[in-house]
Formats: structure tokens, C-alpha cells, sequence
């Protein structure tokens, strides 16, 4: 077998100049020994997806209440196709797939359960004890805190590309912050493309809007008239034709779409905002979710349950910041049980 480092200066060898290098370049936190057959973002992979924090993806509602139906999106499912499409895209442009592929695998593991307004139920608790609760910032919270690779420190010890992977967020980034690498744009950007192809997938199963509503916008017209062409999904067409658009479009800086498409997408995203996530079967089944996030951040801070005074202790955090992180690692399922559980008492 050829030595690691044999293997992964042929790895870089097929990079393009602007490229994470294979091996990458700010290191870990706590530095450790190189693994002596997987190249170091592989590495950071496998600690992610053993994560608890992962696992409890497939509890947590994407749009739909987990337990809705089979076939909707769950966090994970979202979180798969998101990797895939980050892995593509890297593969094309001659970019760090390793590194893509760890981004997009952490990118939603600080989301609470009850989706969206899952979100705006704990940063609206939080903001009342002085703090906020943002998913980005609770994912890198995650892999840095939270989630434990070794006894001698808090964390997974992950890359530092990684961790700033997931500071996509303009309003995460100080301005003395470098450029996000082009592995994190597009990990970034094939989260937008994921979200806005499978939900347009779930809206017409669930049957909250038509075909002929969808096709009232030309990319879904354009996407729907490939698919009927080539006897495949929409789905799958509109895909290509975003994902065709990115790779005309980049260059050697910066992901990014033609200004044209980016329209194009902002409106199907206001289309999807008006017909689906604020469709009331949508808002009712997770505004449920609000109540039930709100109730258990208040009965834990009276008093709290062994398993965030364990967390307050592990981190050094305040009361309020354990109970925030213990519920937002809660699936849909596990968060009803509890507030049933508490209601009986």
C-alpha cells in the first residue's frame, strides 16, 4: 500500500490551485498524531457522523413533523442529499471533498426539534435570559462542546476548515474573518439547492400546492419540461439546471449563481415561504412544537433534570444555556414524551 503521504500528494495533484489542500492548513485545536491510512478531513467525517448529535437527525422535523409520513424529509435525510450534492459539486470543480462532505454533514446538527419555529421558540426563550438561540451557532457549539471525542477536551477536535465551514453566516463572520473557503460556498449553496428541490418534491406529495402552480414560474417550467423530456423527476431536473448554472457561472473565488437563476431561486423560495411553511396544516402540527419547546425550557429551569445540570457541569455554561442546548438536541419525539411525561406528574 502506498504510503499517506504518497497518497495524498497524488490527492492534490488533482485539486484545483484554489483548493483546501488535502491535508489542510490551520490544523486542530489540540494537536494530535495523523492517522496512518485516512487523510485528515476523513478523519473529522467519521467523528461526525458517530456523533449522538447526528443520529438524533432522524428524529427532527425538516418541514414536516417527524412521524408524518415516511416519505417526507426528516433533518437527516435533508442532510444526506445535502452532502451528496456538496460531494458532486467539489468532484466537479476540482475542490476538497473531504472537506465538503464534513461541512455539509454538520451543517444542521444544532437544529432544534419542531423545525423553524422550533428555532424561533428557543431564541425567543434565550432572549429573555440575555442570550439567543441561532442553529449555525448551536452547530458549531455542537462539534466544539458538546459532542466529546476524547476525555481531554470538550469537543471532536475537528479541523478548523470545518468550524469555519459552518460560520457561513454573514452575520456569524467578524470582518477581521478570511473569505469563507470555496469548499464552504458551496457547501452553503447545496444546502439552498437540496432544501428548495425537496421541498418542492414535499409540497406537491403533501398536496399543498399543484404542478400548474409551480410551473406559473419559469425555472419549475424550464425544470418541468426536462423532466418530461428525459421521463425523470422534477426533482432531479430542477437540480441540473441550478447546479448547470453554478458551474457556468463560478470562477477561481466564489460559488455563485448568474444573477438571473438567483432570482429565479429567491422567487421559489417565496413561492415555497407562502404555499408550505406557512401553510396552517404546516404552522398548526409545529406551532404545537413552540409550545412544547417553550413549556419544557421553563420546567427545567425550575428544575432542572440530571442530564443539564451533567451539561452545566461539562461545559461551565449558565442554567439557562444547559437547558437551551439539552432541548435543542431533543428529536420531535422525544420532546412530546417529555411535556407528556411532565403533564402526568
Amino acid at each position: 500500500m502506498e504510503s499517506i503521504k504518497k497518497r495524498i500528494a497524488n490527492a492534490n495533484s488533482l485539486l484545483s490551485p484554489k483548493a483546501v489542500p488535502i491535508e489542510g492548513g490551520l490544523g486542530r485545536e489540540h494537536p494530535e498524531p495523523e492517522d496512518e491510512t485516512r487523510f485528515p478531513f476523513q478523519r473529522d467525517r467519521d467523528r461526525i457522523i458517530h456523533t449522538q448529535a447526528f443520529r438524533r437527525l432522524k428524529g427532527k422535523t425538516q418541514v414536516f413533523v417527524s412521524g408524518e409520513g415516511d416519505h417526507y424529509r426528516t433533518r437527516m435525510t435533508h442532510t444526506m442529499e445535502v452532502t451528496q450534492l456538496s460531494r458532486d459539486i467539489a468532484r466537479t470543480l476540482s475542490l476538497n471533498e473531504d472537506l465538503a462532505e464534513c461541512i455539509a454533514l454538520t451543517h444542521d446538527l444544532g437544529h432544534s426539534p419542531f423545525a423553524h419555529m422550533g428555532e424561533e421558540a428557543l431564541d425567543a426563550w434565550m432572549k429573555k435570559h440575555g442570550s439567543r438561540f441561532e442553529h449555525n451557532d448551536q452547530s458549531l457549539r455542537v462539534v466544539t462542546i458538546l459532542e466529546e471525542h476524547s476525555h481531554q477536551y470538550l469537543g471532536l477536535n475537528l479541523n478548523r476548515e470545518v468550524l469555519d465551514g459552518l460560520k457561513k453566516h454573514a452575520s456569524q463572520r467578524s470582518p477581521n474573518d478570511a473569505a469563507p473557503s470555496l469548499e464552504a460556498q458551496l457547501t452553503n449553496i447545496a444546502d439552498a439547492i437540496a432544501y428548495n428541490a425537496h421541498d418542492c418534491d414535499d409540497g406537491l406529495r403533501a398536496k399543498l400546492f399543484t404542478l400548474d402552480d409551480l410551473k406559473a414560474m419559469p425555472l419549475i417550467q424550464s425544470a418541468h419540461e426536462r423532466c418530461a423530456r428525459r421521463g425523470t423527476s422534477l426533482r432531479g431536473a430542477l437540480i441540473h439546471l441550478l447546479v448547470s448554472d453554478l458551474y457556468a457561472t463560478s470562477n477561481t473565488t466564489t460559488i455563485q449563481f448568474s444573477s438571473g437563476t438567483q432570482k429565479a431561486l429567491d422567487d421559489l423560495q417565496a413561492f415555497l415561504h407562502k404555499h408550505m411553511y406557512s401553510h396552517p396544516r404546516v404552522r398548526d402540527a409545529n406551532r404545537q412544537g413552540q409550545k412544547i419547546i417553550t413549556t419544557l425550557c421553563e420546567r427545567f429551569l425550575a428544575d432542572p433534570p440530571p442530564k443539564v445540570l451533567a451539561i452545566q457541569e461539562r461545559t461551565g455554561c449558565g442554567l439557562p444555556e444547559a437547558v437551551k442546548d439539552y432541548i435543542a438536541g431533543m428529536t420531535d419525539a422525544f420532546a412530546t414524551a417529555q411535556v407528556e411525561n411532565l403533564l402526568q406528574i
